[in-house]
């Protein structure tokens, strides 16, 4: 791959997790009955950090759960004869609650798909919210995010690749050509 541009730094990142903080304080009404649910990998950092900013702005904690959407997906046969599940952690009732589900990027929206799969296995929520970092267009589903870091335009033989520093050691997002 090629690399073309770098599309976000650190700070970039930082400002828009602390944007989105906000956005879902506001459009929920305060942090009643929220919770926000990571989906692996590069979603479960940006959850905790989201977690953390609303801390920070209202003054109250709110649980943070991992999925792992491995076995909802609907390309399983197409990656692996032996996928591997790192395991969903979610220690705390959903029945009722709203549901921020957290990814890095939204592409064609079947990650989002296999996502409330996995989450209506857990309990009945009553409302799941979508955030993404980057929307990248192409959706083949009928699934649209709630709250948008920014949305990014790519032909698709281009590729986005958010890095985050608690998992690949440093931090940005940057734009790839196949």
């Amino acid at each position: 791959m090629i690399h073309k541009s770098q599309l976000l730094t650190s700070e970039d990142v930082s400002r828009i997790l602390r944007r989105i903080s906000h956005q879902i304080v506001e459009k929920n009404h305060g942090t009643q009955d929220l919770c926000l649910i990571g989906i692996r990998t590069r979603g479960v950092p940006l959850a905790k950090r989201l977690s953390d900013n609303i801390r920070a702005i209202e003054g109250s904690s709110i649980p943070v759960g991992e999925l792992d959407i491995t076995l909802y997906r609907d390309d399983l046969k197409q990656i692996s004869k032996t996928p591997e599940v790192k395991g969903t952690k979610v220690d705390f009732s959903v029945e009722g609650k709203t549901v921020v589900l957290v990814d890095d990027v939204i592409f064609t929206g079947r990650t989002a798909r296999a996502a409330l799969d996995a989450v209506m296995k857990l309990g009945r929520p009553s409302k799941i919210q979508l955030c993404v970092l980057i929307d990248r267009g192409h959706s083949e589903l009928p699934i649209k995010a709630n709250f948008v870091g920014k949305n990014i335009p790519t032909s698709l033989d281009e590729v986005v690749a958010v890095k985050l520093a608690d998992t690949d050691g440093e931090e940005g997002v940057h734009l790839y050509q196949k």
